[in-house]
């Protein structure tokens, strides 16, 4: 036997809720830089001399490369091991994207951003399919994945703070040293997980499934879609809209709160519809709390900046506006069970990435029209968002019974 073979055996293997929770704290710092853009937007802007469509379209990079293409590095991932693309993806994301701040010219910042962003495409959909594996033993399914999607906004929220921290009090090349968690736990996913088996002849996944898109994951893909258009829309603009509706300075720190309570209702929001889905149902959960977030939204935008009301309608409308992901992405799951990493892609990535496309068309809105109008116009997509997932459902209701 080789010696590689014997490590290989001999090595920790995690399982049940154990590799769960490693997933899960990966999903933390992945998530954590691949999000860090929002609250570099104004710090860009006046380095570079750019104006708002130019960082719309940063945005859209951002979105589309980590998020578009991770139905495709879901196929990639159900044919090479999810640990290897999952492992590989959080050590892309960590490394390069830890660069973008201190990026001295602005095409070596989008290199490094688009490249960067595809490590997050990577990651998704093979960390959800392994949560998903691990918890199939599991009660209660959907509030192990809501633990892991919380997991991501929680670190999208503490990742601004600490490099707006880092910078004003140390400079921006001292960034990069966040990287170093990312790789530890990326070398964990690799090492700690058991290999995971790969799908071959006529179970491989395509790398392209139109049944998927023409039926009712494809729906809820365009549920997903919209309401990341409120979600993105709400997460970049906002730091534009303090700065130049407002006049706060490019690194105040009420931009990093702002994108940081925003980021962690997210977060709990993900885990109280986990938690409530037994009792409320996910149709009710799903429509009802986009319904619900479109009013605190647009409190965001009316109540004084650092006020109380200021406050409370960005965390409620950061918990409601996420609350559905999790459910949505659970029942993609379920009705697409051979091609889980695939639906999962689309629920998690496709939906965020085309939503990140669309926004450059906000970003030109918002030099045309205003900040404030561009964004309330993206606000109203939870409206069609809702009443499409209410169909989706319903049927979904209907053929089981």
């Amino acid at each position: 036997m080789s010696v590689t073979r014997q490590l290989t055996r001999r090595r920790v293997q995690l399982t049940g809720s154990s590799l769960a929770a490693l997933l899960i704290a990966s999903h933390v710092f992945n998530d954590g830089f691949a999000n860090i853009l929002p609250v570099l937007l104004p710090t860009i802007q006046a380095r570079f001399e750019l104006s708002e469509t130019v960082l719309a379209i940063f945005v859209a990079t951002n979105s589309l490369m980590a998020n578009v293409l991770q139905p495709l590095f879901g196929a990639l991932s159900d044919r090479w091991g999810k640990r290897l693309v999952g492992s590989l993806g959080l050590l892309a994301v960590s490394v390069l994207l830890s660069f973008i701040a201190s990026a001295a010219v602005v095409w070596l910042f989008f290199i490094l951003l688009a490249i960067g962003s595809l490590g997050s495409a990577a990651f998704h959909p093979s960390a959800t399919s392994i949560v998903r594996a691990a918890s199939e033993h599991s009660k209660n399914k959907s509030l192990r994945l809501a633990f892991f999607a919380a997991a991501g906004p929680f670190g999208s929220a503490l990742a601004p703070i600490a490099v707006l921290a880092i910078i004003r009090s140390f400079g921006v090349r001292y960034v990069p040293w966040l990287m170093i968690p990312g790789v530890i736990m990326a070398l964990a996913i690799y090492w700690l997980t058991p290999p995971q088996t790969r799908a071959t002849g006529k179970n491989r996944p395509k790398l392209f499934d139109w049944q998927l898109v023409r039926g009712p994951v494809g729906l809820l893909s365009v549920v997903g879609i919209m309401r990341s258009m409120a979600f993105v829309t709400f997460l970049n603009a906002m730091p534009l809209y303090l700065v130049k509706v407002h006049g706060y300075a490019q690194d105040a720190s009420i931009i990093g709160w702002t994108v940081a309570l925003y980021t962690v209702s997210a977060s709990v929001g993900v885990l109280i519809s986990g938690a409530l889905e037994p009792r409320l149902g996910r149709k009710t959960i799903i429509v009802g709390s986009m319904l619900c977030a479109l009013p605190l939204m647009f409190g965001g935008l009316l109540f004084a900046p650092g006020s109380f009301f200021y406050y409370g309608s960005i965390a409620l409308a950061g918990g409601l506006t996420n609350a559905a992901i999790p459910l949505l992405v659970v029942t993609a799951q379920d009705l697409a069970p051979h091609a889980v990493a695939t639906a999962s892609g689309m629920l998690m990535g496709l939906t965020w990435g085309t939503a990140g496309l669309f926004y450059i068309g906000i970003g030109r809105l918002q030099e045309v029209w205003g900040i404030e109008p561009a964004m309330m116009l993206s606000f109203v997509f939870l409206l069609p968002a809702a009443l499409l997932a209410f169909v989706v459902l319903t049927r979904q209701q209907q053929a089981l019974h």
